[in-house]
């Protein structure tokens, strides 16, 4: 699928996006995060402000700065990784502003016998919010409203946001125009994306606000093609089986045979994302047990 990587992080300055929406990237660019995480600040007189991002000061200072005054009435998380949520707790000892959004950090499921966290490192376990948000309740500040959208997959506590009475939606990490997202289990689970995707495609959004890169243009036809683009490497996978490719290793390097093999690792979690989800609907086999290292068989 078609990916767009044309964007100017504009580090320190704020972007405006429309009248009363602004975005601020955090300096923390990388193999995740692109140029950095995207804070969104809505409203005008009163603001909330969404995914302050990474325990970064100089951040948090570049917010308040662009507040300019203004009073931060909200902080909104849409999920628990590192260069999302901990600068909630940063601009709320500066502000005294409720944490809003998703819940506590947790795993989609329990780890397997053996098996450790790959990313454990990326979860942010001191996230508790003043008020947490369930798919389908509504936010309402001085100037705006915003309807929450549960999108499990990248993480089991996964937010979006819809602003009430505009085309936009803010989709954190769940869909970006930059590249797709990771699922990587235990903290992800390609099922429950896929199932996200869904809900989206059953919304009416045109424009999406993603936490990382530029914005997301005729969403619609974009989420299409990345649901596809997700099928069509579940069936990638399905070949590299019947090919007698029974290891994650070897199934990257036949289908990743084309990217810096930096960039094998995290490959190799989204091939375990679609696998743990074969194996849940009884296509593929574990051996000894569904972990990184195991052998993978069709049923």
């Amino acid at each position: 699928m078609k990916h767009d990587r044309q964007f100017d992080p504009c580090y320190g300055s704020p972007v405006e996006i429309q009248s009363g929406i602004r975005r601020l990237t955090a300096q923390n660019p990388g193999p995740f995060t692109f140029h950095g995480t995207n804070t969104y600040l809505l409203g005008t007189r009163r603001l909330v402000v969404v995914d302050p991002g990474p325990a970064l000061p100089d951040h948090t200072e570049s917010i308040l700065k662009a507040a300019d005054g203004a009073e931060i009435e909200a902080i909104l998380v849409s999920h628990t990784h590192v260069d999302h949520s901990p600068g909630a707790r940063l601009l709320q000892k500066q502000t005294g502003a409720p944490i809003v959004g998703c819940g506590p950090h947790r795993a989609a499921r329990d780890l397997a016998a053996n098996e450790i966290n790959p990313l454990d490192a990326s979860g942010d376990k001191e996230h508790q919010p003043d008020r947490q948000l369930e798919d389908g309740d509504l936010f309402s500040a001085q100037e705006l409203s915003l309807e929450t959208v549960a999108t499990p997959g990248h993480t089991a506590n996964h937010l979006c946001f819809a602003l009430e009475g505009t085309d936009l939606l803010l989709s954190a990490d769940h869909v970006m125009a930059w590249s797709t997202s990771i699922v990587a289990p235990p903290d992800g689970n390609m099922r429950d994306y896929m199932a996200s995707i869904d809900t989206l495609l059953s919304r009416s959004e045109e424009t999406y606000l993603p936490g990382h890169g530029g914005l997301v243009v005729k969403a619609r036809s974009y989420v299409e093609d990345l649901k596809r683009h997700r099928l069509q490497r579940e069936t990638a996978i399905l070949d590299q089986l019947r090919e007698n490719r029974k290891t994650i290793p070897q199934i990257v390097e036949a289908l990743y045979a084309d990217i810096d093999r930096a960039l094998h690792p995290a490959a190799g979690l989204s091939v375990f994302a679609h696998l743990e989800d074969l194996c849940s609907r009884d296509l593929v086999t574990a051996a000894p047990s569904l972990t990184l290292d195991a052998t993978y068989r069709l049923s």
